[in-house]
């Protein structure tokens, strides 16, 4: 098979191993820029070009798009879904998931477990706004931030008036939530791979840290996931159409609760706290979808989500 990885940096770890376990398949594996992409928009023969060169013979893609560059990459991703060609996780619903809001709002639609959440617009409802979540300490979310930057916990009142005023001051669109005091500032990231969470690890924030981010010094370890926490990660891929995909929960008083879903996660980190082939595993996923008698069944679930 011909696997097209969608990535800026052939280097990176994620990249590096999908090509690897990719070939050691016998597969033909390329990676390709897909900021350097351009595309040929045409009823009768829609194409994708890098290089000068149209892009054929592309049985699959595995899209590792950047939080920015959501907009032009989705685009290719899209052109190949035109083409024909199966992509892991479909443009819709790595959209989907990179909408903070959004994709909140369908997972509360779904019944999932989510920290108590507000939204709002005008600086003047900062006192009910806060009220929702029960009243600090709490945290303060940039709409757009990834990997922990743009996320604040507010430990007063008068701390959260101020952060979230100047926020607004900026025109920055802003989720207050609850915090999760007995989680101790560590979450867990369950891997989803079609219907299943293939490998998941702890992750503990550095002392003093209440984010959990790996790129914030955090460390990682295997952890043993509960039947609860298990079906919370895979219905929350589901809900954002998403066929690969990294989970966040945190173990909450009241059950696990969803923080993120991600449409490009990691490798590194996973893969070294648990010894799991996850790379392998996306390929074989990927393989066993593009077969003949499955091309149906995902244009299927491409619709249904």
């Amino acid at each position: 098979m011909k696997i097209v990885i969608l990535s800026r940096d052939a280097s990176l770890y994620s990249t590096r191993r999908l090509k690897e376990a990719g070939e050691a398949r016998g597969h033909d594996m390329q990676v390709i820029d897909h900021m350097r992409c351009y595309m040929n928009i045409t009823s009768h023969k829609p194409t994708v070009l890098y290089q000068g060169k149209p892009l054929e013979g592309v049985d699959a893609v595995i899209p590792r798009i950047g939080a920015s560059n959501t907009f032009y990459g989705t685009a290719v991703v899209r052109q190949f879904e035109i083409m024909g060609v199966f992509t892991a996780n479909t443009s819709m619903a790595i959209s989907r998931s990179r909408d903070k809001l959004r994709s909140l709002q369908i997972m509360a639609r779904r019944g999932i477990g989510l920290p108590v959440t507000g939204f709002a617009h005008s600086t003047k409802d900062i006192d009910g706004l806060v009220d929702i979540v029960g009243g600090a300490p709490l945290v303060i979310k940039l709409l757009e931030g990834t990997q922990g930057i743009g996320v604040v916990l507010a430990e007063t009142q008068q701390a959260a008036k101020s952060v979230i005023e100047a926020f607004r001051g900026l025109d920055a669109n802003i989720l207050v939530q609850e915090f999760i005091k007995e989680a101790g500032g560590m979450d867990i990231r369950c891997f989803v791979i079609g219907d299943k969470v293939v490998a998941a690890m702890k992750r503990q924030g550095a002392p003093g840290e209440f984010r959990s981010n790996l790129h914030r010094g955090g460390s990682a370890s295997r952890v043993r996931l509960t039947p609860e926490e298990r079906s919370t990660a895979i219905r929350a891929a589901r809900a954002m159409g998403l066929r690969v995909a990294g989970v966040d929960l945190l173990r909450s008083n009241h059950g696990p609760v969803v923080m993120e879903v991600n449409s490009s996660p990691g490798l590194e980190g996973i893969e070294q706290a648990t010894g799991i082939d996850v790379g392998g595993k996306i390929i074989d996923f990927v393989v066993k979808q593009t077969a003949p008698k499955n091309t149906q069944q995902s244009d299927n679930d491409r619709i249904k989500y």
